[in-house]
């Protein structure tokens, strides 16, 4: 049963006028990977202007539009240029720190999926990230925030110890997805793309490429890749929008989980790269992906993100990330 319960008492007390005095246009912005389908489904069916209309709030015109990065959506966030944003966790904690009891506080709304990160390399002698040199460059969506940039990290600390954690760091560099998969295929500029899928799982179909590191062995299991965040005076200015969104996701992933041939048909019309009906379905039904609304894993960002001086965030738990509507699950 969709979460149509949530905010009844704020939906039910709002009159007719009230409800028209929330915004009449909003934009969620996403990413290019398989992680945003939840997303892509709620464009391509409708399902945030239909719920919203049930609402109260006719006439919602919602945009959906692509950026690069954390970095690029915490931006878009605080601009008010964007009304959701989407994304790994570390953008999100980054944000939730840095906006922590301020006029424009942000908060996460809700996870998407947990899914494993690639590091793959188009360099035979890179076998592990203790090969990597000063004549390598290791391409992933944003230098130091991305949830790619944080798992390099977890991992450096890992192989050379405490205190190593930023060894790595000097050769990274910010690209898109996209176009860190045509440099990495090139052999121009980067040795090595710290991606998603399914653009890691196109360039695993090239001859040369091969797999360096799998974000599942840093973190010791399954954890959450993509959430949403908001701010908070977005969410008490527009309680029915906020609500529609909540229940659509959920609706979104309902169907990704019900219907793999829908959802696998919704990527291949709208994402618009190279990935065939085949790959997406076998990526959706892997075993090590989930697409869900719990959180998971949370704290094992926070903590480590907290240890090596990134965020200031001691005792905090993954609750304190996110408003109040995921709360009940069994998140961690």
């Amino acid at each position: 049963m969709l979460l149509r319960g949530f905010a009844l008492t704020a939906a039910i007390a709002l009159t007719g006028s009230a409800a028209l005095a929330e915004m009449a246009e909003i934009t969620i912005a996403r990413q290019p990977s398989l992680g945003h389908l939840p997303l892509m489904i709620m464009e391509d069916r409708g399902l945030l202007e239909a719920r919203a209309a049930e609402l109260g709030v006719e006439g919602l015109k919602v945009n959906y539009a692509t950026l690069a990065g954390g970095a690029a959506m915490n931006d878009a966030l605080l601009s008010g240029s964007v009304q959701f944003a989407a994304g790994g966790v570390p953008p999100l904690l980054v944000l939730r720190e840095r906006t922590d009891g301020t006029s424009s506080e942000v908060k996460g709304v809700s996870a998407m999926n947990s899914m494993p990160l690639l590091l793959n390399s188009n360099k035979a002698e890179i076998r592990s990230i203790a090969d990597f040199t000063s004549a390598d460059k290791i391409a992933l969506p944003a230098v130091k925030v991305s949830i790619q940039a944080i798992l390099l990290q977890m991992a450096a600390e890992k192989e050379f110890g405490e205190g190593q954690h930023d060894r790595l760091d000097p050769f990274t560099i910010t690209m898109s997805h996209p176009d860190g998969m045509a440099a990495l295929m090139a052999k121009q500029e980067v040795t090595a793309h710290f991606t998603a899928s399914p653009i890691q799982d196109l360039e695993l179909q090239n001859e040369g490429v091969h797999t360096v590191l799998n974000s599942y062995d840093i973190l010791g299991g399954p954890a959450t890749f993509n959430v949403v965040w908001a701010s908070a005076r977005f969410r008490e200015e527009n309680p029915l929008i906020y609500q529609a969104f909540v229940e659509t996701l959920e609706e979104a992933i309902g169907v990704i989980n019900s219907d793999t041939e829908a959802a696998v048909d919704t990527y291949v019309r709208l994402s618009g790269d190279a990935s065939t009906p085949e790959l997406v379905r076998q990526i959706i039904t892997d075993p090590q992906v989930s697409y869900t609304t719990t959180p998971n894993n949370i704290g094992k960002y926070l903590d480590f993100m907290t240890r090596i001086g990134t965020l200031k965030l001691e005792g905090a738990t993954w609750q304190d990330v996110f408003f109040e509507n995921v709360h009940d699950k069994q998140g961690s």
